[in-house]
């Protein structure tokens, strides 16, 4: 019999004091409230690294909920992803105190540039030893573009198209400016680079334009572990050409299950092994030693969530304002500007109508993905049922009460997945890529886009030469 696949698994989070579940920061055991702490986020890190997980993933947006009621009001007092703070600056803290866990982090381009981000991130993955990785997005608030002084966000697929520019300089920055052997550090020659192995990098497009040497000495990914969440069919064009891990939902094993296979499908169309792509589902655990006392969890984390706030998420995620829906109304499929698939989840691709009432409830139809209850063994059937059946490679588990759930999963849950041998026992050596790609090295894939931007090594090539 083949041995089973590893299963893969990162924390989820945020920093703010709400997440995906809205009001579980006034549940009397969480410690979210904490959120601007740096010892909460320490704490954390400790807890993920001691449970073997690949990384933390930190959610981030830019911009305010004020698609439900066409105002913030519910967002600010039932605090939805809001107040939040900006999360690379979490992670030279984690990084000191563990030694093998990564660290995904969710950064906007639309609001930056090339030049200033690659150096933000390569600064990153040399504080971290390579454990950086950018979950890229390109958002979808209206509130933020505002903020930024724009009249509303880019149309959906002008986003990808701005986004595909984005990374090609930026991948010119990382892999083309810095040849391998550039830095010598020679203190008897007193040369610290040389010169003819530096590259200026030029890029002249639509939205984007560089004229300049990457300002970083390369680190030891180059270009940090590539994360990506879309979905739509525009995403998934966008997802399968860069992406090395991808973030995806579906709330039943069908829906979730043709999302991975058009994923991979895609990956074929762009020359890439459909596996060099490892697929993250969102997921909901809640685990106890016992099956009783899951279902007593379940029914206690359900009194704290608050609907109105589930409501103001799901209406800034979809661009739907679902205040003037009645709960027992089913949701409608309607082109917005905001995440596409996951109305298309809701609608299209549902089996059967999705109500607004159900949305806003701590249960299977509100995760909007799996939703898992029971003792470590009910939870082990489970998340292996999924991951056999929709082909993804490991989980992005939602926080809950924190740091409550997450200790609970690593004492119950990581000791039964290794009894099974579907998850590891120790941490590989290594950079966060070549933790999640074992033998593949620490740099993109040579099929990569990223590595077409590579200069063959030459000591004679001058520093204004052109990309």
């Amino acid at each position: 019999m083949a041995r089973p696949r590893e299963l893969r698994f990162n924390a989820f989070n945020m920093m703010a004091p709400s997440h995906n579940w809205a009001g579980l920061w006034s549940h009397p055991r969480d410690n979210s409230l904490n959120y601007n702490s740096l010892d909460y986020w320490v704490d954390y890190a400790r807890t993920a690294e001691r449970g073997l997980l690949d990384g933390i993933f930190l959610a981030d947006v830019f911009g305010v909920y004020d698609v439900y009621g066409s105002n913030p009001d519910t967002a600010l007092s039932q605090a939805v992803q809001l107040p939040n703070a900006e999360p690379t600056l979490l992670v030279s803290a984690m990084a000191l105190v563990t030694k093998h866990l990564g660290f995904g982090i969710t950064s906007n381009l639309t609001y930056e540039h090339p030049y200033q981000f690659a150096r933000r991130f390569s600064t990153l993955d040399h504080l971290t030893g390579g454990r950086i990785g950018w979950n890229i997005v390109t958002g979808y608030l209206d509130s933020g573009a505002r903020g930024m002084g724009l009249d509303a966000n880019r149309a959906h697929d002008d986003r990808y198209e701005a986004a595909e520019e984005f990374l090609a300089a930026t991948y010119k920055l990382w892999e083309g400016s810095w040849e391998g052997g550039a830095v010598r550090r020679d203190r008897a020659s007193r040369i610290f680079t040389d010169p003819a192995k530096i590259h200026r990098i030029r890029h002249e497009g639509r939205h984007y334009k560089v004229d300049g040497i990457h300002l970083a000495e390369p680190s030891p990914q180059r270009t940090p572990l590539l994360y990506q969440a879309g979905t739509s069919k525009r995403g998934r064009a966008f997802a399968a050409r860069h992406a090395e891990a991808i973030f995806l939902n579906g709330q039943t094993k069908p829906i979730l299950a043709r999302a991975v296979r058009d994923i991979r499908d895609a990956a074929k169309e762009f020359g890439r092994d459909p596996y060099d792509i490892r697929l993250f589902a969102g997921a909901t655990v809640i685990v106890a030693p016992t099956r009783a006392e899951a279902n007593d969890l379940l029914a206690e984390y359900a009194e704290h969530v608050d609907q109105t706030g589930q409501l103001a998420l799901l209406s800034g995620w979809t661009g739907i304002d679902f205040s003037t829906y009645r709960p027992d109304q089913a949701v409608q499929y309607v082109e917005s500007n905001a995440i596409q698939s996951m109305v298309e989840n809701f609608t299209l691709r549902s089996d059967r109508p999705v109500r607004v009432g159900d949305l806003a409830t701590l249960s299977r139809v509100g995760a909007r993905s799996p939703f898992v209850v029971g003792s470590p063994q009910d939870v082990a059937d489970e998340l292996i049922a999924w991951a056999e059946e929709t082909d993804v490679d490991g989980f992005n588990l939602f926080r809950l009460v924190a740091p409550e759930s997450l200790n609970a999963f690593v004492d119950l849950v990581v000791p039964e997945l290794q009894s099974r041998g579907v998850y590891k026992a120790a941490y590989r050596e290594g950079t966060l890529r070549e933790k999640l790609f074992p033998g593949r090295g620490p740099r993109l894939h040579a099929t990569h886009p990223g590595a077409s931007h590579r200069h063959a090594p030459s000591a004679t090539a001058h520093p204004d030469a052109a990309e």
